[in-house]
């Protein structure tokens, strides 16, 4: 065998001798065109070129390539150039950057047609023979072109030394021949770990069964974009056709994702594409990271399930942040409306299209609900509409026993209509409403009790319309949720709107009900609570004797019931203090006594809170004489609108707020025309925490100004509306009284003697008075009331002695004396001759009292003009049959 191999190395030498020299001449030009086709080729789809040539300079890169590779192909030149024919590389470096010579344009044309172009042309030193190939990219973009030439007697010598390598490789051969056989066995049982061609057979079909059953799709495509592989799985994923090796991707019909990033080239790490109703994470490497082939291998997972519970924890996430968000959003007033309405905001759009809330009537009120009822008002509703046809907000609805709403209310739990079109009981409530409810596009139903501390206020609907899903029964469990953190909040406000109805119902029974009667000014009045709680502003009006009119304002430090009752006592005490006909200072003297004995009894009980502090304004005004005394205790100060609508704040001491003690107030005393107005005002209508007082006083001016004969109810809201914010956190109280004066017609006045004669005298004048004004039917009573009064400073009083008649409303009849001693009344015997004239005076009178003066007192008796000669305790006839007065 060995002798065999050696003579047939012998004749095949002998034969490749024989022809090389035969046939030299014949195959030196097909030599030549191989080698530089070969040889321009390799260049060409070198790795690395298509980048090379996108270099800033691709010089520096391919020059040494070509170099190395003109010598081991032992060629003339390897010249790599651009389209627009300018050299890259050149043996001759001085002709790097110049222009090819040679025929340029059917180089390019043939390159564009993706083929080489070879010609022979003769040189200087011979025939030479030159190969160009195009150099493209994956798209088969154009890029650039390399040429590769020998000269054909380079080729011939090349060819006739190779004779003596043939000749010695004959010899070397038959040496070798038998050592590489069993060198070559040795290898390749090296290189297959000792596998025989059978166990090879086997591991290629294992692999190839594994590739194939794997759960994830792989596919495999070459650099020109065509589909080399695809296993089962990723056939299944793409949906492929079974002939699709060999393929382009972009005639797979796949998806334009999954296309473009099968043929894009780039790294991707689970990218989610979707493939008809699939979502695959898709993942793409390069092959040709280590000098593997140009293309890209692809792995496919089938990633639906995995994103159908990605939107299911990303729609628990959004139900936590809706919950949260109520827990913020609901309960920021503690007004029951107000929190049923953040309610229904907060559930729209979130979780529902429309939320509609009815709450009972004693819910509302801030009353304690008796139990369960089908009977609800409409309190609430929000929506991405504003036009549903539900029952509109405000309406009593009464739901039929069969409807949703009423059994979750009977049962306590939440009830689920899935499906508002196969609801009967639904539709029982109102068959003509729920239909167009229907029609509206409504279709979905979830209502939940609203309940709190085992109460049951009201409940709440969520509805969904057309373009959302329908209600399920996991929405039952978050409904409920939502609902019981609103429940909770409407209950705080619940109980917080009764303590605060208890308290401003305590207020305002504390305030004055009404305008009592008087001609000497014309009052109008304004009092807002705080919204936090009730306080303790509060005015008055007080007619007092001699048509004179008592204005009341003050301030009781704090809010809360404390203070509202505190006002209380001090609006009584003022009252009282008032019939007691005290000049302003006097009255705030005792008010300081009350509040420090107020502050004293407080400390002794022990009740843990503060002084009780006020502050006071008291003014009378006459309309006699258009003077108005006033003083203050710690207050501010009343503005003053002259008949020419000119505002001035007078200058009133302030004097210590009540209370504090140890300083006297001091009173002044105010000329006003006929016409004037006197605004009393508290300091929450001038000052609060945004605006200092100065400011508030400023506005209050302009707001008063210029309008002399707008009526005082305007001007009061002119003021609120000038100075009051959305939402005051004080009480603001605002008096307002324009004045007027009696007519002289309307006062008479005497000096009398201090003679006892001179009584007679004075009842002729007032009965001819009284004939003056008509009032002839009072005469009577009149005389015997004035008779009394007169004899009396005559008798116990001392000079000057003046009477004054005044007619108003009431006649009055006024006896003034230089003594500041006080009649009082007393019940004589029937053996007394005297003592009786005052108890005349009181039955006959409506009222009388005392007021002390500067230099003296004044003793008045008021009579009504519908009483006739009648007394308010008999005629004047049975009275006389019981006591006769000598005097009279």
């Amino acid at each position: 065998m060995l002798v065999l191999q050696v003579i047939l190395i012998v004749l095949l030498v002998a034969a490749a001798v024989a022809a090389l020299v035969l046939q030299a001449q014949r195959e030196s030009t097909r030599d030549a065109r191989d080698r530089t086709l070969a040889a321009a080729e390799a260049f060409a789809h070198s790795p690395g070129m298509i980048e090379a040539l996108s270099d800033r300079n691709p010089t520096h890169v391919l020059q040494p390539l070509a170099e190395a590779a003109r010598k081991d192909a032992r060629l003339d030149y390897i010249v790599v150039w651009n389209t627009a024919g300018i050299r890259y590389t050149h043996p001759d470096p001085k002709k790097i950057g110049k222009h090819i010579v040679g025929p340029y344009e059917e180089t390019l044309d043939a390159a564009r047609a993706n083929r080489p172009f070879i010609r022979s042309f003769p040189t200087v030193t011979g025939v030479s023979m030159t190969s160009s190939v195009p150099v493209t990219r994956p798209d088969g973009k154009l890029v650039g072109l390399v040429s590769a030439g020998i000269t054909m007697k380079r080729v011939n010598t090349m060819v006739a030394e190779q004779l003596p390598v043939v000749l010695g490789s004959g010899a070397g051969a038959l040496l070798l021949a038998s050592g590489s056989s069993v060198l070559a066995s040795r290898r390749l049982r090296r290189q297959t770990h000792g596998l025989g061609a059978a166990e090879i057979t086997r591991m290629y079909d294992h692999h190839n069964a594994v590739l194939h059953a794997v759960r994830e799709g792989v596919v495999i495509v070459r650099g020109d974009g065509r589909l080399l592989l695809a296993n089962d799985e990723a056939r299944r994923l793409l949906e492929l056709p079974p002939d699709v090796e060999g393929r382009t991707v972009t005639d797979l019909g796949l998806a334009p994702g999954i296309a473009q990033l099968l043929l894009s080239g780039r790294e991707a790490t689970d990218r989610v594409c979707p493939a008809g109703d699939r979502l695959l994470a898709v993942n793409v490497r390069p092959t040709d990271r280590e000098g593997g082939p140009p293309g890209s291998v692809t792995t496919l997972r089938d990633t639906t399930e995995l994103h159908a519970l990605a939107d299911r924890a990303e729609e628990t996430r959004q139900r936590l942040q809706l919950l949260y968000n109520a827990g913020v959003r609901i309960g920021t007033t503690l007004d029951v409306v107000r929190t049923a309405e953040e309610l229904a905001e907060v559930a729209v759009p979130g979780f529902a299209d429309f939320v509609t809330v009815e709450l009972l009537d004693p819910v509302l009120r801030g009353e304690e609900p008796v139990g369960p009822s089908s009977e609800m008002r409409r309190t609430a509703f929000c929506g991405i509409r504003e036009d549903p046809p539900f029952y509109p907000v405000g309406e009593l609805v009464r739901f039929v026993p069969a409807a949703p709403t009423a059994l979750g209310m009977a049962s306590g739990r939440p009830a689920l209509e899935a499906d508002l079109r196969a609801a009967p009981g639904w539709k029982a409530q109102d068959p003509e409403r729920t239909q167009r409810i229907l029609d509206y596009g409504v279709r979905s139903l979830i209502t939940v009790p609203l309940q709190a501390r085992g109460v049951v206020l009201g409940a709440v609907e969520f509805w969904r319309a057309d373009q959302s899903e329908l209600f399920g029964e996991e929405d039952l469990s978050f409904a409920e949720e939502l609902a019981a953190r609103a429940a909770v909040c409407i209950d705080n406000a619940r109980r917080y709107t009764r303590e605060h109805t208890m308290a401003v119902t305590l207020q305002r029974s504390l305030l004055p009900g009404g305008m009592p009667e008087q001609n000497a000014l014309e009052v109008a009045y304004q009092y807002l609570p705080a919204r936090a709680g009730v306080g303790g502003d509060w005015f008055d009006i007080i007619p007092l004797p001699g048509t004179r009119v008592a204005l009341v304002i003050g301030d009781v430090v704090g809010h809360g019931l404390h203070a509202a009752a505190t006002m209380g006592r001090l609006r009584t005490a003022v009252h009282n203090f008032s019939a007691l006909d005290l000049a302003p200072d006097d009255l705030l003297v005792r008010l300081d006594e009350l509040v420090a004995r107020i502050d004293q009894d407080r400390t002794t009980e022990s009740t843990g809170e503060g002084a009780t502090g006020a502050t006071c304004l008291y003014a009378i005004y006459d309309p006699v004489s258009g003077r108005c005394t006033m003083a203050r205790a710690g207050h501010p100060g009343p503005a003053i609108v002259h008949p020419d609508g000119a505002v001035e704040f007078p200058d009133v001491p302030a004097g210590l707020p009540l209370g504090l003690g140890g300083l006297p107030f001091e009173a002044v005393e105010l000329q006003l025309a006929e016409g004037s107005q006197v605004a009393l005002f508290t300091d929450g209508l001038v000052e609060d925490r945004h605006r200092d007082i100065d400011v508030g006083l400023e506005l209050l001016g302009r707001a008063l100004a210029g309008h002399p004969d707008r009526s005082m109810d305007n001007t009061c809201q002119a003021v609120l509306d000038a100075l009051v914010p959305d939402d005051p956190s004080d009480d603001i109280a605002l008096l307002m009284a324009r004045t007027r004066m009696l007519a002289s017609t309307q006062v008479t006045t005497w000096d009398v003697p201090a003679d006892p004669a001179a009584v007679a005298s004075i009842r002729s004048r007032v009965a001819r008075q009284l004939a003056d004004w008509g009032l002839e039917e009072t005469a009577f009573t009149t005389e015997l009331i004035l008779s009394e009064l007169v004899t009396n400073a005559i008798r116990y009083g001392s000079e000057p002695i003046t009477v004054r008649l005044l007619y108003d409303r009431t006649v009055i009849c006024e006896v003034s004396d230089g003594s500041s001693t006080s009649p009082y009344m007393r019940s004589a015997k029937t053996t007394d001759e005297g003592g009786r004239g005052l108890f005349l005076v009181a039955q006959f009178a409506q009222r009388w009292g005392t007021r002390y003066t500067p230099n003296g007192k004044v003793i008045w008796a008021e009579q009504t003009l519908d009483d006739g000669a009648a007394g308010t305790h008999g005629t004047v006839e049975s009275l006389l049959e019981q006591w006769q007065d000598p005097l009279l």
